[in-house]
């Protein structure tokens, strides 16, 4: 059993970093924004996910105070 419990443990620590990557890559940015338009802006469009990281690497083009480089 010891060897079963260290190898949750260790998927577990496994899917906590890649979840980790995941948030400081923006992985989960676009369905954040689509919900948001969902609940607060009906009427509006909901761009394709390639719209939206073209929009948004347009927009840190743009206004690169956001950026470390």
């Amino acid at each position: 059993m010891r060897a079963d419990a260290a190898g949750h443990r260790l998927a577990s620590a496994f899917l906590t970093v890649v979840r980790w990557f995941d948030s400081v890559l923006g992985g989960q940015d676009y369905q954040r924004y689509v919900t948001h338009l969902r609940r607060n802006h009906q009427a509006c469009e909901i761009p394709s996910e390639r719209e939206y990281w073209r929009a948004r690497h347009a927009a840190a083009d743009r206004n690169p105070a956001n950026r470390c480089c």
